[in-house]
């Protein structure tokens, strides 16, 4: 097996917990707010909530890197 099926697989692994930590955050945040429904209020993100996001932003970036590399290897 090459380093690509590898980055392959890294890559989607990531996307899954991507997906699983985005649909995690939207759960809390009701169907109301889509529509503009909580709009007004200003709201912090602390404990499990703030963690979510930095693990979401962590992830995104980290799926960012894989795929710049899988191209770069796939080139």
């Amino acid at each position: 097996m090459t380093i690509s099926f590898y980055v392959n697989l890294i890559q989607i692994i990531l996307s899954i917990a991507l997906i699983v930590i985005i649909l995690l955050q939207a759960k809390g945040s009701g169907l109301g707010s889509v529509f503009g429904g909580d709009s007004s209020i200003y709201k912090t993100r602390r404990g499990v909530e703030k963690t979510l996001f930095q693990a979401t932003i962590g992830l995104a970036l980290a799926f960012f890197a894989v795929s710049i590399l899988s191209v770069l290897l796939a080139g």
